[in-house]
């Protein structure tokens, strides 16, 4: 009798499963969902590693990031086991990806040619500025086509790069074996097979965060990739968010279909089931993203947002878009006082040293660590911590790290409330730093406005099982809107009053202004400013030093 009790409670969690690769700028995650309930079955986590060759660069590994998809989908697949889940039954598996991040690689050995340049990565500083110059004010193409500004922030100006200054790079696509991709194309790439017939593709909401691709036609644009100089040659094929790309050639998934794409937000988007006109998102995850659906039509911001594409769940289903405020840093700013100031040992402490103290005692933090992303877009600013006194201590940096964050969403949030004519009444949240509930109840009191966190936190991931589990020919999970488990919801009300708010807010962009236009142009192959960067400060150095060598034989 026990064992019969035992294969009916196997049974219970049998039936078609769906796996999720949710691959981001600090870690990357594997996931399996059951399609009914949309819950999560069991996962494995490996953290991503990130290098700082020079001031302002950031990259990662190529062979790590999809290695540690392989030992993510083995791990989490070993613990289904160990619950008595068969494996064998996911039947989809979705892929979901810091988005702008820039990989080029060798299609003969499958070797990364360099190192992927990360979205944070500003050694395109000036790349950008001289390419702002040969933009008209009054015929902004690349923003009509993209939807984008000309920023450090997109795959365009990091692939120009990578083509101006890496020979290996110039030599494969003399040689016609270089192939170009965001992390989904690497992976996916390689996930088919690779060498040996990987499909060379990204969906459409990767592709629209390159500055390559025209959000109107759903194609690569001739004009502009001869404006960035990129070649048409090296670029994946365009697909939508959910179908079938190809089979996974090899692990323990091995003939498993890949039949969704998403972008990291747009996943999340749809994660948070926000299909309709006029639904929003917030994610708080490395940098901070706020995404508002506007259907099937092209908003176009006046306000510093974004413009892109949402999602396209099917060949033949339409393609939805939405306004995008994004901030660079979020979470980076509570790993930056982790690994930097070492005043924590672990992300999670952030919120009891807030708790200690309650407020930031007039201190304010502006951690434009890779310049300012929405409503500015300004890649000179760096960060600041201003209105300290001799009472400011390791905790009120805390909470001012803390009130940053939703500083910088009310910022996007005024910006998005002006450019749909129609404020928000809540805010629905998702993303690792929603766990912090300092974090939460300060961003409804910035706000003004109650705040939504999800219950399950993990959205990004769930929207790529739903794309995948939904596509032509897996059919496992239904997107109709009756049949979709709604996402619980914990609710945080504003506490305080609307005028110490707005004092507030008012104050930090205050401090805001003072972190714009801080540094010199860069060029393209320094990291640092050298020491002479300006005439002024190189007189002044050297004046210095012979007043100094004069007093020493005086």
């Amino acid at each position: 009798m026990a064992d019969d009790e035992n294969d009916g409670a196997k049974k219970a969690v049998l039936g078609p499963l769906v796996g999720a690769v949710d691959q981001g700028t600090s870690s990357t995650r594997f996931l399996v969902f059951n399609p009914k309930t949309a819950e999560v079955l069991n996962y494995h986590q490996v953290q991503i590693k990130q290098e700082f060759p020079k001031e302002g660069w950031v990259e990662q590994n190529p062979k790590e990031i999809l290695q540690s998809v392989y030992d993510c989908i083995e791990k989490t697949c070993e613990k289904l086991g160990q619950q008595s889940i068969d494996f064998c039954n996911i039947k989809a598996i979705g892929v979901t990806n810091q988005r702008e991040t820039t990989v080029i690689w060798d299609k003969l050995t499958g070797e990364p040619l360099y190192n992927a340049l990360v979205w944070l990565d500003l050694r395109t500083q000036s790349t950008v500025e001289n390419l702002n110059k040969n933009i008209s004010v009054s015929n902004n193409f690349v923003k009509t086509k993209t939807g984008l500004p000309i920023s450090t922030y997109f795959s365009a100006v990091k692939l120009h790069w990578l083509i101006d200054n890496v020979r290996k790079v110039q030599k494969a696509i003399e040689d016609e074996r270089a192939l170009f991709g965001t992390i989904d194309s690497w992976l996916i790439w390689n996930m088919t097979g690779g060498i040996n017939g990987g499909v060379h593709c990204t969906d459409v909401t990767n592709a629209s965060r390159t500055m390559l691709f025209n959000i109107h036609s759903l194609q690569w644009d001739q004009e502009l990739c001869d404006f960035f100089g990129i070649p048409m040659t090296i670029l994946p094929r365009i697909r939508s968010s959910s179908e079938i790309y190809g089979l996974m050639k090899s692990g323990v998934l091995q003939g498993v279909p890949i039949s969704g794409c998403l972008g990291d937000q747009s996943a999340a988007l749809v994660g948070q089931l926000c299909l309709q006109d006029g639904q929003a998102k917030n994610t708080y995850g490395t940098g901070c993203f706020l995404l508002c659906n506007t259907g099937q039509k092209c908003v176009s911001s006046e306000h510093g947002l974004l413009t892109t594409v949402a999602y396209k769940l099917g060949r033949e289903e339409p393609v939805y878009y939405a306004l995008e405020g994004s901030v660079a840093i979020a979470g980076a700013v509570v790993t930056w006082i982790k690994d930097n100031l070492q005043i924590i040992k672990t992300s999670a402490e952030i919120e009891k040293l807030a708790e200690k103290v309650g407020t930031s005692y007039g201190c304010y933090f502006v951690p434009a660590f890779s310049g300012l992303y929405a409503p500015y877009w300004d890649p000179s600013a760096r960060g600041i911590i201003c209105g300290l006194t001799q009472f400011t201590n390791k905790c009120h940096i805390a909470f001012a790290a803390l009130e940053a964050v939703c500083f910088q969403t009310r910022e996007i949030l005024d910006a998005m409330n002006s450019d749909c004519g129609i404020p928000l009444k809540h805010l629905q949240v998702d993303g690792g730093m929603t766990a912090n509930r300092i974090l939460m109840q300060l961003q409804a009191d910035i706000l003004c406005i109650p705040v939504m966190r999800a219950c399950m936190p993990e959205t990004t991931a769930l929207g790529a099982a739903m794309a995948a589990g939904a596509a032509e020919g897996v059919r496992v999970w239904s997107l109709d809107p009756q049949d979709l488990a709604v996402v619980q919801m914990e609710k945080f009300e504003p506490q305080i009053n609307a005028e110490e708010s707005e004092v507030r807010y008012a104050t930090w962009k205050k401090a805001v202004m003072k972190s714009v236009g801080w540094v010199l142009t860069q060029t393209p192959e320094s990291g640092d400013p050298g020491i002479f960067g300006s005439l002024t400060l190189g007189f002044y150095v050297v004046s210095s030093m012979v007043i100094l060598i004069g007093a020493r034989y005086i």
